[in-house]
């Protein structure tokens, strides 16, 4: 019940298969039974129950919000959800607890999704391998065996098979690793430069980063404000299609989001792959690339020319620069949006308080990791360094 899809667990709840608290129930005990892989930092227990009891009245009444009425999700640490701690796997925000929603997630309850509780990721969404936070790093459920996943997914063994463990990518693991060890059915992650791709292709699942400006960034705890785009991470293409569908649109509160109107569609039953044209970047053919990464890209390429669709190398020249712009501006940004934690609004404070200057300065010291600490400094040389340039031309 737990491994279908958000199509086919829908159909379960409406034809009375299964009940929202039955569904909840049994994340819930899958959520603690995988307690290992790390990939919670806070379950919402009692606020998912509530939740689902809500759902089961409105399926009795056949008055339910929508296609995600009763279904469990999950959603990265980083977005802020009314009521339940939001800490960005910081010591900075721990404890922290906010007094609204993120839209996204706003627009999840109000179809009648039901939050499992909060995943877990890089401090403040900084890094690709969801090892740099403060609450340990997240594990992927391939490291383990198929026996090993049964027994868990049974709830018959909790303790952890070995040391050897694979990381989940980041900063979205947490997300990715509770989608891929069906502790529920979707789950949002958020996405600068990979960070929902790239824990969805290290477990197996689909992870997407919709169009900047489809989906509203209210709520989620900025990175870099000019790249960050709330991600979708669930089972297949289809099941992130609706969840976009639920997602996408303008938000007043984002005047970044689209104008226009936007529509809900359905993925079509076939596509004809005749009318397509797949270009392969020579560029990204970069020295260090490994043979079995190149050989998964030629056997995609493979199946795109078999099915019909043309496949032609194309250039891409400006790739040798995306990687340094991407630092530049990811940096520089991540200091003007680190400096609002000053100790003295919300958020961690320090005791070491003999002057304005010193309490900031021991506030972000035992707030921040070295990655982030990192990122800013390197952030403020290049505003500075742009700055003295700027006044001597």
């Amino acid at each position: 019940m737990l491994r279908v899809s958000l199509r086919e667990i829908s159909a379960a709840l409406k034809e009375g298969q299964v009940s929202p608290t039955e569904l909840c129930q049994r994340c819930l005990s899958l959520i603690k039974a995988t307690k290992f892989l790390n990939a919670y930092i806070t379950i919402a227990e009692d606020t998912a129950l509530k939740q689902a009891e809500e759902s089961e009245k409105r399926y009795r009444r056949g008055q339910t919000l929508g296609d995600l009425d009763g279904i469990p999700v999950a959603v990265k640490d980083n977005f802020s959800t009314a009521g339940i701690e939001t800490t960005c796997a910081s010591n900075m925000l721990k404890g922290y607890i906010p007094p609204y929603n993120a839209t996204v997630v706003q627009k999840l309850l109000d179809q009648g999704a039901v939050l499992l509780g909060k995943t877990n990721l890089d401090e403040f969404a900084m890094g690709s391998g969801s090892t740099d936070g403060i609450f340990g790093p997240v594990k992927n459920p391939w490291s383990y065996s198929r026996q090993y996943r049964e027994k868990c997914t049974q709830n018959s063994h909790t303790e952890n098979e070995n040391s050897n463990w694979l990381i989940t990518g980041g900063s979205s693991g947490g997300s990715a690793a509770a989608v891929s060890s069906f502790t529920c059915f979707a789950a949002l992650g958020s996405d600068t430069g990979g960070s929902t791709r790239n824990p969805a292709a290290h477990c197996g699942v689909v992870g997407l980063k919709p169009t900047y400006g489809l989906v509203s960034r209210h709520g989620l705890i900025p990175l870099v404000n000019s790249m960050d785009v709330p991600g979708i991470l669930t089972r297949c293409v289809d099941d992130a299609a609706i969840v976009l569908g639920v997602l996408a649109g303008h938000d007043s509160k984002d005047s970044t989001t689209v104008q226009d109107p936007f529509k809900p569609f359905e993925l079509p039953s076939f596509i004809d792959a005749s009318k397509l044209c797949i270009g392969i970047p020579k560029e990204y053919h970069a020295p260090g690339l490994s043979s079995e990464t190149l050989a998964l890209w030629a056997k995609a390429a493979d199946l795109f020319e078999n099915a019909g669709a043309k496949v032609i190398e194309v250039s891409l020249p400006h790739t040798r620069y995306s990687i340094i712009c991407y630092h530049v501006l990811c940096t520089t940004e991540v200091a003007s949006n680190m400096a609002r934690f000053d100790g003295l609004e919300y958020g961690h404070r320090s005791i070491v308080d003999k002057s304005t200057e010193v309490m900031y300065a021991a506030t972000r010291r035992e707030g921040f990791n070295d990655v982030v600490r990192g990122r800013i400094l390197s952030g403020n040389y290049f505003l500075l360094k742009e700055k003295i340039e700027r006044r001597f031309v």
